[in-house]
């Protein structure tokens, strides 16, 4: 049975994150996701310390969710550099965080007419110019992050639109390639796919550590259009399958109440592990 550690997105401003960590450590959360999507607001090391020690003492396991303004794949060199530079910006104080994981959305597809191939290894389709393209910054990223003994693990996401790069297939074949890490988003695999596609995702993401992002979601034709509250069947589903599977999990839970919902999600885990 999987081991699973519950938390909700976001630590609030700096101000108020030690209160907010003991807040969830008394909600029986040992997890928290620091997000950093509209840009990296933990500015001083020793705020960051700080905050990760009382994290550390409370058992609360951090992770980092970098700027939504990444895209590796860009046509225009500079977008591409500044996309690395803010993922690697998490990475440092990530690390000055004591969290194990930044997570971040890999980048859009060359063209909306870019042909698919099979990669080494593999027995399905990514996209191929930008799967290399990707690749070869996260490759790049991970010698800076070992260059600077950075104890953290990059996290490429799979995505919930259509026209983004990140299928479960393209995602898998990053790690394949490089070594890196996953978030798998369960949320944008329904919206994705239009089903969670349990049986694709067990058999293509064997790491033994998962992360987990999930809530409930609104989408359509091109996917994902918005998270929503989990409904209580959502969640049966979902940790349903996760229990099944031999694997240390950390689920971050994206709803727009993502505290509230995360007590939910725990109190089903309960109900189903009891």
């Amino acid at each position: 049975m999987a081991n699973i550690k519950f938390g909700p997105t976001g630590i609030g401003p700096v101000g108020d994150a030690v209160e907010n960590l003991k807040m969830y450590h008394k909600l029986g959360f040992r997890a928290a996701e620091v997000l950093f999507t509209y840009g990296v607001y933990i500015k001083e090391k020793e705020d960051a310390l700080r905050i990760g020690n009382v994290a550390k003492k409370l058992g609360i396991y951090l992770s980092v969710h970098a700027p939504y303004w990444i895209n590796l794949n860009s046509k225009e060199d500079k977008k591409v550099e500044m996309s690395k530079k803010r993922i690697l910006k998490c990475c440092e104080v990530a690390s000055w965080l004591g969290a194990k994981r930044v997570i971040f959305h890999p980048g859009y597809y060359t063209s909306t007419s870019e042909k698919s191939k099979l990669v080494a290894g593999r027995s399905s389709l990514v996209a191929e110019e930008s799967y290399q393209k990707i690749k070869e910054g996260i490759v790049e990223m991970m010698k800076v992050v070992k260059d600077n003994k950075w104890d953290v693990e990059l996290c490429p996401e799979v995505m919930g639109k259509v026209n983004v790069f990140g299928s479960i297939d393209e995602i898998g074949a990053l790690i394949d390639a490089t070594g890196c890490g996953v978030c798998v988003d369960i949320a944008h695999v329904l919206a994705r796919y239009g089903s969670y596609s349990f049986s694709e995702i067990e058999k293509t993401f064997k790491l033994k550590n998962w992360h987990v992002h999930f809530s409930g979601i609104e989408y359509g034709a091109k996917g994902e259009k918005k998270h929503l509250v989990t409904p209580l069947d959502e969640w049966e589903k979902v940790l349903g399958f996760l229990s099944k599977l031999d694997k240390d999990i950390v689920l971050i839970c994206e709803s727009p109440d993502a505290v509230s919902d995360s007590v939910v999600g725990m109190k089903v885990w309960g109900e189903l592990v009891s």
